[in-house]
């Protein structure tokens, strides 16, 4: 019964793919589902993004683990959500591009994209490779095949649905995720859990004062979680191409806040079912089978299957979104500079060409195909998830963002200064991992956030400034009323 639920839910991936693929008729359509996202699309799709596998059976895991303490790993990622959404996303929504590559030539000029392009590319494509072994592993154990068999099994979906339809196939499959999780993980799995453990007296009554304590799991891994986690996502481009959705900059702000406070509450609704998880299956040895074996132990049979598809729900979203992303950035910024074609326009990024839009649907359709292929090669030849997820956050934040961040905030930063970020960043962490022998090491990320940042200024300041029509050009995108913009610009 538990796996003809999960077939069913996997039927209805395919079905919902194959009927957004009507709805992707233009450039806009298929990368940003054309801009029109009102709140409730919005905030979905923008929560099951987030609250990805890492966040729900990872997080039950260190609840199972560490206790209560274990909630500050997806508390980082719900608050890294709510500074983008209250500071930044506005500003996003409003300049009118489809990647972060092309907001740093929009605010640097020519010359900024190639370098960025080639590191976001590698970012979102190991979000996208460890998303898929991880509801491979989910696939492997449910339906008791090998990895490479199950990760086919699970990553063909998502490279089908993600394909026909892009981001609409990603949005209306992200929405009956939403649901789905919402609804197993917060309505099925917490409750059953708590009773379960004997409520929270139960809870008091057999664990240690430790699993009460918020700083158990260690002040210095705190720390990394908020520097990895909140950074990561005020510049991931899987984070800035969903902003690209809202309708509004009304949307993106308070859509994501939404999305965040209820990304708060699943952190807490984690480490309470790891907790309780604790209680009634205390020899449990690997944390990332506790919510499966949570499942199975204290729920009946169909609604042990449809809690799994939660936890497949949550995975597929993170993986269909960090997949479309490296596309669109593939496509738009390694392509595009490739045939030497400038920055788009405003109103170039939407036109009334019926076949140069087709001509773009079917080209973006062929990048989704090919990395879709190539995530599921490497998701086949990868065993170390935590690694590959600690590379793409370490190449995110010791590359682009002091350039992204920086040049929204420093009038003077210049492209010089932006390049010199990006390399001097990459370099010293990826160079001191190296020398360490340790990619799990916090050091070489702090050198190379610090390394970025001075070679950031020190750049600028020895650059001419920018461009002053490049200048104005930025200018026109992030103060214009993104609510008054006409059908040119937002589609």
């Amino acid at each position: 019964m538990d796996i003809i639920v999960i077939g069913i839910y996997i039927v209805l991936m395919i079905v919902i793919g194959w009927y957004a693929k009507s709805r992707a008729k233009s450039q806009s359509d298929f990368l940003v589902a054309g801009r029109r996202l009102g709140p409730v699309l919005y905030t979905a799709t923008m929560g099951a993004l987030v609250m990805g596998g890492a966040s729900t059976v990872g997080g039950v895991g260190l609840g199972y683990q560490y206790g209560i303490s274990g909630v500050w790993m997806v508390f980082s990622i719900a608050l890294g959500l709510l500074l983008i959404s209250l500071l930044m996303a506005g500003l996003i929504n409003r300049l009118g591009v489809y990647t972060i590559p092309q907001m740093l030539e929009l605010r640097y000029g020519l010359g900024a994209s190639i370098i960025s392009g080639v590191v976001i590319l590698a970012y979102t494509f190991m979000i996208a490779v460890t998303s898929t072994i991880a509801y491979g592993a989910i696939l492997g154990v449910l339906f008791g095949i090998s990895k490479v068999s199950a990760i086919l099994l699970g990553g063909s979906v998502v490279v089908f649905y993600s394909t026909l339809g892009g981001m609409w196939s990603i949005t209306l499959t992200d929405f009956v995720q939403f649901v789905v999780k919402t609804f197993g993980f917060l309505f099925l799995l917490l409750p059953a859990a708590l009773i379960g453990a004997g409520g929270f007296e139960g809870l008091r009554a057999n664990l240690p004062d430790t699993a009460f304590s918020l700083t158990h799991i260690g002040l210095g891994t705190m720390i990394s979680y908020f520097i990895l986690f909140i950074l990561s996502m005020l510049v991931g481009q899987d984070i800035w191409q969903r902003v690209f959705t809202a309708r509004s900059s009304a949307v993106a702000k308070w859509g994501g806040v939404a999305a965040a406070v209820y990304c708060f509450c699943y952190a807490l609704a984690g480490s309470l079912i790891g907790m309780s998880a604790k209680v009634v299956l205390p020899a449990i040895t690997d944390r990332d089978q506790v919510y499966v074996e949570a499942a199975r132990l204290l729920l009946p049979v169909g609604l042990t299957g449809l809690v799994v598809a939660a936890a497949l729900a949550a995975v597929m979203s993170t993986s269909s979104g960090a997949l479309i992303a490296a596309a669109t950035v593939a496509k738009e910024d390694i392509l595009r500079t490739i045939r030497h074609r400038g920055l788009p326009s405003a109103a170039a990024l939407g036109t009334d060409d019926t076949r140069q839009d087709l001509q773009e649907v079917r080209t973006s359709r062929g990048f989704v195909l090919i990395i879709g292929v190539l995530m599921l090669a490497a998701a086949a030849s990868i065993n170390d998830v935590v690694a590959g997820f600690t590379i793409a956050c370490a190449i995110l934040i010791a590359g682009p963002f002091v350039a992204i961040v920086g040049g929204i905030v420093w009038k003077r930063a210049t492209i010089k200064g932006a390049l010199a970020s990006i390399i001097v960043g990459i370099a010293l962490t990826f160079g001191g991992m190296a020398v360490m022998q340790d990619i799990y090491a916090n050091l070489p990320i702090y050198a190379g956030f610090a390394g970025s940042f001075v070679a950031f200024i020190v750049g600028s300041l020895l650059d001419r400034p920018t461009p002053a029509p490049v200048v104005q050009e930025w200018n026109a995108r992030t103060q214009r009323d993104a609510d008054a913009m006409g059908p040119a610009d937002v589609k």
